[in-house]
């Protein structure tokens, strides 16, 4: 019993040193250096698998923003798009790339694209097909690129916050950038990538992409292949992308079911890199590779957190290790959220959602038995369900 309780102490101490230094880091973050702009060259990629419902509004919205329309193309990957919707993407000022597959994947699209369209490009900027760049995103984009930074993950923000569902994934995707994007790079690591809203040096995005065959979670390699030839992403909060939020509990358990596949999977296919890597000095690629894929989801943590002090509480005579340790634990983890949570987010709407955490809490926890060959075929996300996103 004393080994079962020192790997369940092992595991938490870890999760919360890793939780609390990278969210009190995020506190220090600074946006990247930004030169004076030139304009280069701009293709901005949206893979677009049935999304007839939004795929038209979005590229209009694509073609609004403030940086020179001669210095950008909108390029939609046109995935099992009804002929009606093709028609009508066809009438823009964008061009259209149609593909077909038996099985359809995000990087089999993209790389699709990528052999039809010209390399006259400087930069890519990968978005989701229900994604709208604010105005100056490219804008941004751009003079951060100047600045010397070749891999740049924007801020993705919630389109929709009018479900306590869609006000917990917003709130979740917020806490993430503060962790995972605000915290890495304010300590120099490598900032996770997204999936959208994130731009490219256009060459080595191609070239990475073209020895790539995921089929969930692409953004978790493409971060390690990115590393592998020395260029970190960077993370840059004040270049905004909207984002649709879940609102349905079905689409929920979907999505996280192919996040939590892609993360284990990865965490598998480079672990042993990245512990080699940590004996070359590389703490960087270990941190992407391992320490950020080694963790249970976040609200699987927070619930076991809540739920073992309670529970040892009444066994604390034969903890070997004593039981003070866990509401410290607990205190640490809740004052990480603090610190990653944004002040908008303190509101009645936080109250309301935070009542559905328990329900959400044992979903997530039954999905960890459910992963079995979810990483072996495509799930997609549906989008255009929200009264914003049907405008």
């Amino acid at each position: 019993m004393v080994i079962v309780e020192a790997l369940v102490l092992l595991y938490f101490v870890y999760v919360v040193s890793y939780t609390f230094v990278f969210s009190f880091a995020g506190l220090f973050y600074s946006n990247p250096v930004a030169a004076s702009q030139t304009h280069k060259k701009f293709a901005v990629f949206i893979p677009a698998y049935k999304e007839d419902s939004v795929i038209v509004g979005v590229a209009q919205k694509a073609l609004t923003q403030s940086y020179p329309h001669a210095f950008y193309d909108v390029i939609i990957i046109a995935d099992s798009l009804q002929p009606e919707t093709i028609l009508k993407l066809k009438e823009l000022p964008i061009i259209v790339v149609e593909v077909k597959f038996e099985s359809s994947t995000k990087v089999k699209s993209l790389n699709e694209a990528l052999r039809q369209v010209s390399d006259n490009y400087d930069y890519a900027i990968i978005l989701d097909a229900d994604n709208v760049m604010l105005p100056d995103f490219i804008d941004r984009m751009n003079a951060a690129h100047q600045g010397g930074n070749n891999a740049i993950q924007g801020q993705r923000l919630p389109k929709n916050t009018n479900s306590s569902l869609s006000f917990l994934d917003g709130l979740s995707e917020a806490i993430n950038n503060h962790i995972y994007r605000q915290g890495t790079t304010a300590l120099g690591l490598s900032a996770s990538i997204n999936g959208s809203g994130v731009s490219f040096e256009f060459p080595t995005f191609k070239r990475l992409l073209s020895g790539m065959n995921s089929i969930g979670g692409f953004d978790r390699e493409l971060e390690l292949l990115l590393l592998e030839n020395k260029i970190k992403v960077v993370y840059y909060k004040d270049a905004k992308v909207l984002d649709e939020k879940v609102e349905k509990t079905a689409v929920f358990e979907n999505q996280r079911k192919r996040w939590i596949s892609s993360q284990y999977h990865y965490l598998g296919k480079y672990f042993k890199s990245g512990v080699v890597a940590l004996f070359k000095g590389n703490f960087t690629y270990f941190n992407s590779s391992v320490l950020r894929n080694i963790q249970l989801p976040r609200l699987i943590n927070l619930g076991l957190l809540g739920i073992l002090p309670i529970a040892l509480y009444f066994f604390r005579g034969y903890l070997f290790f004593g039981y003070a340790i866990w509401p410290l634990l607990l205190v640490l983890m809740i004052l990480s959220m603090f610190f990653a949570t944004p002040r908008e987010y303190y509101s009645w709407e936080m109250v309301k959602a935070i009542v559905k955490l328990p329900g959400l809490f044992l979903r997530m926890f039954l999905l960890l038995f459910k992963l079995k060959g979810a990483n072996k075929k495509f799930i997609h996300t549906p989008h255009g369900t929200t009264s914003e996103t049907s405008k």
